[in-house]
C-alpha cells in the first residue's frame, strides 16, 4: 500500500518519466559489493536490485518499485533525501534528483570550496574592470581595470595587482553596500545614485534570501540601518530584483563619466560567489 493508503490503482497521476529513468540507471551503475551485498551467481542484470536499493534507502521494496516505475508523482522530500542518501548520490546528481522531482533541497550539498588565488586568477585574465563579491557582497578578488575605476571602493591605480591579491580574504573592508551607503564620495561617482542604491538594496534581499538566518546578515543589515537613513528606507520597502546587471554609469575623478554594460556571473564551483564584469559601452571585440 501507499505511505497514505492509497492503493496503486487510486494513483492514477503518473511521475516525470526522467525521474524513473534517472533511477533505474543509477541502480545498474551501482555494485553490491560496494555496499557489503553478496554479489550473487544468478543476478540477471549489472547494478543493484530494487529490494537493496529500496534497503538502502529505508523504504519499502514496494514504495521504491512504484517511483522507479512512475507510477506516483506523490515523492516526499523526506523519500528524496532517502534515495539521495541510499544510493550514494554524488553533489549534481542529488540537485538532479530534486530537480526531477519538482521540490526543494532542505538540505543542499555545501558548496565545494574554490581557492582565493585561483579566483584573483581568473579576474586578472579580464581585461575590462572585473571583481568577485561573496554572499556577504564583499569584494574577495578583483583586478587592475576594476581597482582604477573604484578608487575608493577597491583601492587605486597605484594599487599593484600584486599587492591586489592581499584583498583575498580581506572583504570586510570591501563590502559593496557599506561602500555605496557609507562612503562619502560614492553619491558623486555613482550616477543616479538614489535609483541605483535602492536597486542595490533589492538585488542583495533577493541574492541572500536563503541565508536570511545568517548572523554576519543579520548585523550588518542592522548596522546599514542604524548608519544610513537610505539603506534603512531601501531595506523597509520590502522590494525584491535579480542581480541581472545592465548599463552603469560612473563619474571617475580623472576619466569623467564612464558608462558600462554589466554582466553579473556565478562561479560554477562556488555558487555562492558573483562574478561581475564591466564591458565599456561601445567596445567591440
Amino acid at each position: 500500500m501507499h505511505p497514505d493508503g492509497k492503493s496503486p490503482a487510486a494513483l492514477v497521476e503518473r511521475s516525470p518519466p526522467l525521474l524513473g529513468d534517472f533511477l533505474r540507471a543509477r541502480r545498474d551503475r551501482l555494485r553490491p559489493q560496494d555496499f557489503n551485498l553478496p554479489s550473487g551467481v544468478r543476478r540477471r542484470a549489472p547494478g543493484l536490485r530494487r529490494e537493496e536499493a529500496a534497503q538502502l534507502c529505508g523504504i519499502s521494496p514496494t514504495w521504491y518499485t512504484w517511483i522507479e516505475q512512475r507510477r506516483t508523482t506523490a515523492v516526499s522530500v523526506e523519500a528524496l533525501n532517502a534515495i539521495a542518501s541510499g544510493l550514494s548520490l554524488s553533489r549534481a546528481e542529488r540537485a538532479y534528483l530534486f530537480e526531477l522531482a519538482s521540490r526543494a533541497d532542505p538540505a543542499p550539498p555545501q558548496i565545494e570550496y574554490a581557492d582565493p588565488q585561483q579566483l584573483l586568477a581568473l579576474v586578472r585574465a579580464v581585461r575590462t574592470p572585473a571583481y568577485i563579491l561573496d554572499r556577504h557582497w564583499d569584494a574577495i578578488a578583483w583586478n587592475r581595470p576594476a581597482a582604477e575605476l573604484f578608487v575608493d571602493w577597491l583601492g587605486g591605480a597605484t594599487r599593484s595587482a600584486q599587492k591586489a591579491a592581499t584583498a583575498v580574504n580581506r572583504g570586510a573592508d570591501r563590502n559593496l553596500l557599506r561602500y555605496v551607503f557609507l562612503h562619502t564620495r560614492a553619491r558623486k561617482f555613482i550616477l543616479n545614485w538614489d535609483e541605483r542604491a535602492r536597486r542595490l538594496v533589492a538585488e542583495y534581499r533577493a541574492d541572500t534570501a536563503s541565508w536570511r538566518d545568517d548572523p554576519v546578515r543579520r548585523a550588518m543589515v542592522q548596522e546599514l540601518c542604524s548608519a544610513s537613513v537610505a539603506f534603512e528606507a531601501a531595506w523597509n520597502s520590502q522590494q525584491v530584483l535579480s542581480r541581472d546587471g545592465g548599463k552603469r554609469s560612473f563619474h571617475h575623478v580623472r576619466r569623467g563619466r564612464c558608462h558600462y554594460e554589466q554582466y553579473t556571473l556565478r562561479v560554477a564551483q562556488r555558487t555562492d560567489l558573483k562574478l561581475t564584469v564591466l564591458v565599456p559601452q561601445g567596445t567591440r571585440w
